[in-house]
């Protein structure tokens, strides 16, 4: 496969967009999801699969490489009669490929007209009362790749990047879900357990390697934005125990006919 050209990043992501509309036969798209690491599941249960497409076929897309990932693009009609198209998998900053195509996801949901972004990962928990299976909504996040996706004088204000009326669907259709800030590392390392004190004195609740690249593409396109966090596991130095992917892959799928059922109420509800 060939690295795609992102010289004009607004561009591959129209032609993305065309490729979609055109091999699903879409008129219009209402919300776009991006399903992290224990999430992919949830496609099969949002309402009526259109069609599907592997994302390596897509303009700008490659297939994730990460172990816990799908690897579709999923067009669903919602029960709301609503349109939304899902990401089972997303290219991760540490893969060395560039923020563009970290963001090209959000991107492409904003051109085919998608108005709503759902981003939603696993991580580790900062808060010892928030074991893994836990889910969070993200009502904040810090940027700590020291990236973004902007370019040249292009000022975003992102002092209310997560959508408030979001946050209240989520607490109506889950009362008790509780709300974190998200740091996104840059990784693939997992952070060392000065990392994540630091981040704690900073203000995070929840750390991992994804997302607040994404949520800036999103303030930019204008999107409206849900983050939701699955805890996998505690963050470096919270225990004693070791990090160890096997065991967020394994959290992943333990909660994921619950993260599911969630999604679909969600995205029902919106």
């Amino acid at each position: 496969m060939t690295t795609p050209d992102f010289t004009d990043p607004q561009a591959i992501a129209r032609d993305a967009a065309d490729a979609i509309r055109s091999r699903l036969s879409l008129t219009s798209v209402d919300v776009g999801l991006v399903l992290g690491s224990g999430w992919s599941a949830g496609v099969d249960h949002l309402g009526e699969t259109i069609g599907r497409i592997p994302l390596g076929e897509l303009p700008g897309f490659s297939t994730p490489v990460v172990a816990g990932h799908g690897g579709d693009l999923v067009a669903v009609k919602l029960p709301t009669g609503r349109t939304a198209v899902v990401l089972t998998g997303r290219t991760h900053f540490y893969e060395g490929r560039g923020v563009e195509p970290v963001v090209h996801g959000v991107r492409t949901a904003a051109a085919l007209g998608a108005s709503t972004m759902i981003l939603t990962n696993g991580c580790g928990g900062l808060d010892p009362s928030w074991g893994p299976g836990t889910v969070v909504a993200i009502r904040d996040h810090i940027n700590l790749t020291g990236a973004t996706p902007l370019r040249g004088a292009t000022f975003i204000d992102m002092s209310r990047a997560w959508t408030p009326a979001l946050l209240e669907v989520v607490e109506k259709v889950s009362p008790g879900t509780p709300t974190g800030v998200y740091a996104q590392f840059r990784g693939p390392q997992y952070e060392t357990p000065a990392e994540v004190r630091m981040a704690r004195t900073i203000g995070a609740d929840l750390v991992g390697m994804s997302t607040a690249l994404e949520a800036i593409a999103a303030r930019e396109a204008g999107l409206d934005l849900l983050g939701l966090s699955l805890v996998t596991n505690h963050a470096a130095g919270v225990t004693d125990a070791p990090l160890d992917h096997a065991e967020v892959i394994a959290a992943g799928k333990e909660a994921a006919p619950r993260l599911a059922g969630l999604l679909a109420d969600i995205t029902a509800a919106i």
